[in-house]
C-alpha cells in the first residue's frame, strides 16, 4: 500500500469537499427554480401569442424558427425533420455531457385553436392562473423544457450522457408526421419524459390507446313508397348491428366502445343501400385491440335483414403507455424528490392518449417513460384553458432534480 503524500492528500480532501460542496440541495434547486419562474412566464407569453393550430403553416413556422434558436442559444445541437403528412417540422436538439444515462425530453407544440384565436384571446395573468389558447397544452411544457434545459445549464450539470429535447407540431391531429421519429428516438435512450399538462399536481404512469372502430353496411335501394320490400334497408341493419355492438367495451380493464358518427341514405323516398358509423375505442390493456376486433367480427354474424352484408374494420391509433415497472420507478423517484421540497406528488393513470404511448416499448426495461411533467393546467381544448403560476417553480425543480438523480 502507497500513502499519499501530505500535500496530494490535503488536495484531494478539499477536491472531494468542493464537489460535495457543488451539489446543490433540494432547497437550493427550488430557488433557482422560483428565480427562473419570470423568465418561464415570459416565454410562455411569446408562445401563445402564436397561432399554431395544427396544419398552421405560418404560426407553426414562426414558433418552429423560435425553438430552434432558443436550442441553440442553450448550446444544443439542432436538427429539423419535415413531419410530412404534416405541416411543419420534428425539431431535435440534443446535449452531451460526460455521464452514462440518456435522457429525452418532448412534448408538441401545436394547438387546437386556428387562426385568430390568439389576437382574440391574448395571453392573460388573472390571479394565480395564466390564460390563453395553448397555455398549458402543450406550449406550458415546451417552456418547461426550454427553462428546465437552463437552469441544468446555469448549473454547468452535465452529468448525462445524451440530454435529447424533441418538439412535434402534429400531435392534436395524431401525429401522423411525428411518431415513427418518437418511437425512435425513444428508443435510443434510458429515459423519456413526456410534458403534457396534468390537471393537479401529479405524474402520470399510465394513458390509454385510442382507436378506431368502422361499421358498414351494404343493401339494396328501392323506391320507399311504391316498392320498400324489394330494397334491403341498409339502416335498419346498422341499427341492428350497433345495439349488438354497443356492448364492446370492458369495464373491468378500462376499455371504452363509443358509436359516435353514423351516416345513411341519400333521400327520404329511398330505401338505403349503404349505411355506416364510426366508433371511438379507448384502451390500456395491450390485448384488447385483438379482443375487441374478434368479438366485433363474431357478432356481426348475427344479421337482422336478410340480403344485407355487414364488415367491421378496426383501425389502430395512438397506442397505449401500459402500466409498467419503469414509469412507476420513475413515479417513486418523483415523489420522494418532490417530498424533499414538502410537496405532495400522486401517481395517476389517465384516460387521455398522448406521445408518451409511441415513446413506449411494451416488454422492455429501457426506455423508462413518465408523462405530464408539464405545468399544472385544466380546461384545455376549450376558450378557458388556464395553467396553475404556483405550479411553474416545483415541476421546474421536478425536471432539474430528476435529470440530475437519474444521471448518477
Amino acid at each position: 500500500m502507497h500513502l499519499l503524500r501530505p500535500s496530494l492528500a490535503i488536495a484531494l480532501t478539499l477536491a472531494c469537499a468542493s464537489t460535495q460542496a457543488a451539489e446543490p440541495s433540494p432547497q437550493e434547486l427550488l430557488k433557482q427554480a422560483q428565480a427562473e419562474q419570470q423568465h418561464y412566464l415570459d416565454t410562455l407569453k411569446a408562445l401563445v401569442s402564436v397561432d399554431t393550430g395544427t396544419g398552421t403553416e405560418a404560426g407553426i413556422s414562426q414558433v418552429s424558427a423560435e425553438l430552434v434558436k432558443r436550442l441553440k442559444a442553450l448550446g444544443a445541437q439542432v436538427q429539423t425533420h419535415p413531419a410530412k403528412p404534416s405541416v411543419g417540422d420534428n425539431i431535435v436538439g440534443t446535449f452531451k455531457g460526460t455521464g452514462s444515462k440518456d435522457f429525452l425530453l418532448m412534448v408538441h407544440y401545436d394547438t387546437v385553436f386556428g387562426p385568430g384565436t390568439a389576437a382574440k384571446r391574448p395571453f392573460r395573468i388573472d390571479g394565480d392562473r395564466a390564460y390563453g389558447p395553448g397555455v398549458a397544452d402543450a406550449k406550458g411544457g415546451v417552456a418547461m423544457i426550454l427553462h428546465a434545459v437552463k437552469l441544468l445549464q446555469d448549473q454547468q450539470f452535465k452529468g448525462y450522457r445524451t440530454l435529447t429535447v424533441l418538439f412535434n407540431p402534429d400531435e392534436e391531429m395524431g401525429s401522423a408526421g411525428s411518431r415513427q421519429i418518437i418511437a425512435e428516438l425513444a428508443r435510443k435512450h434510458d429515459y423519456v419524459f413526456s410534458y403534457e399538462p396534468p390537471d393537479k399536481d401529479a405524474v402520470t404512469v399510465a394513458t390509454n390507446g385510442i382507436n378506431r372502430l368502422k361499421l358498414e353496411v351494404k343493401g339494396r335501394a328501392s323506391h320507399a313508397g311504391s316498392a320498400p320490400d324489394e330494397g334491403r334497408n341498409a339502416l335498419v341493419e346498422l341499427s341492428h348491428q350497433l345495439l349488438q355492438l354497443n356492448a364492446l367495451g370492458d369495464k373491468s380493464k378500462g376499455t371504452t366502445v363509443n358509436w359516435t358518427l353514423a351516416k345513411a341514405g341519400e333521400k327520404a323516398n329511398i330505401i338505403p343501400a349503404l349505411a355506416s358509423a364510426e366508433a371511438d375505442m379507448r384502451y390500456s390493456d395491450l390485448s384488447e385491440s385483438a379482443r375487441v376486433e374478434a368479438d366485433a367480427q363474431r357478432i356481426i354474424k348475427k344479421g337482422l335483414v336478410p340480403d344485407t352484408q355487414a364488415t367491421v374494420t378496426l383501425e389502430k391509433g395512438r397506442p397505449p403507455l401500459a402500466k409498467n415497472e419503469g414509469s412507476a420507478q420513475l413515479a417513486k423517484t418523483a415523489q420522494q424528490l418532490y417530498g424533499k421540497i414538502d410537496q405532495h406528488l400522486e401517481p395517476i393513470a389517465m384516460r387521455f392518449g398522448t406521445d408518451a404511448g409511441y415513446a413506449y416499448v411494451p416488454g422492455s426495461a429501457k426506455p423508462a417513460v413518465l408523462e405530464t411533467l408539464g405545468v399544472v393546467g385544466a380546461g384545455l381544448h376549450g376558450d378557458d384553458e388556464y395553467m396553475e403560476i404556483k405550479s411553474v417553480a416545483p415541476r421546474l425543480y421536478l425536471s432539474v432534480a430528476m435529470i440530475r438523480e437519474l444521471a448518477q
